[in-house]
């Protein structure tokens, strides 16, 4: 495993593999259980899988397709989407996820978010937080698929869940979601400065050096991206795939 977690960050939309803009214009990139297979060959350390509907429609997690996509995995799956009650955590563990990623439950209820980490252990219990920028230049939490203000600053809402058990932080920058442009460092350096868990930065990424200017100089202990591993060249021709192993290595030592 590479010293610096990179991790594939999967979005589903009705079983199908799309990517997003800012959260908006999903886009159709492919079939999740060829997505994993390939990135099994790749040798990837960890994959994130997030269903974008599941909270906004008000219904439970795709259990049939986590299954199926767990089944596949060589690596340790992380599930998020859906997710409301102690049943469905445990559930998604029993289907093979080695962790949930709780957002919009954690935000209405956060004291799902202690209750999971006493039962199943902290390790297992990540929070996905996802932040956009205000008209004023203000950074705020939003959660149901980023349609909705929290009102709360990102790092006071991180603070909160850590004291409620989350054993790590999945950081989204909404604004810079399928951008490749970069990730916002100053963000991802306000909350790992704020926390003592493991954060993992999402949003931005459009190459190597991105991951290391978020390690580097944002502090993220692990780094997850979209666009970067499921498209390729500047007219995003979709092509499942992941960096050279030897490369990450020597980059990310």
């Amino acid at each position: 495993m590479l010293k610096t977690r990179v991790m594939p960050c999967l979005l589903l939309e009705e079983g199908r593999l799309v990517k997003t803009v800012k959260f908006k214009k999903p886009t159709y990139v492919g079939d999740p259980i060829n997505a994993v297979k390939i990135y099994n060959e790749k040798e990837v350390d960890e994959l994130i899988l997030l269903d974008i509907l599941a909270t906004k429609e008000n219904r439970k997690p795709p259990f049939d397709l986590i299954e199926e996509v767990a089944g596949e995995c060589f690596m340790p799956l992380t599930y998020g989407g859906g997710i409301r009650s102690i049943e469905d955590i445990k559930r998604i563990h029993n289907l093979g996820a080695e962790k949930v990623a709780i957002n919009s439950r954690a935000a209405e209820t956060p004291e799902l978010v202690r209750q999971a980490a006493d039962l199943f252990g902290s390790q297992s219990i990540v929070v996905s937080i996802d932040v956009k920028k205000t008209l004023l230049g203000k950074y705020k939490v939003y959660s149901n698929g980023g349609s909705r203000s929290t009102g709360i600053d990102p790092v006071t809402y991180s603070r909160q869940m850590e004291d409620m058990g989350a054993g790590e932080i999945l950081l989204n920058a909404i604004d810079c979601d399928g951008s490749m442009n970069g990730y916002d460092v100053n963000l991802i350096n306000m909350v790992a400065a704020a926390v003592n868990i493991p954060l993992i930065a999402l949003g931005g990424a459009g190459g190597i050096d991105d991951l290391v200017e978020a390690v580097t100089q944002g502090g993220a202990s692990a780094v997850a991206a979209g666009s970067l591993f499921v498209y390729q060249g500047g007219n995003r021709a979709v092509l499942i795939n992941f960096p050279i192993r030897r490369e990450l290595e020597t980059r990310l030592a």
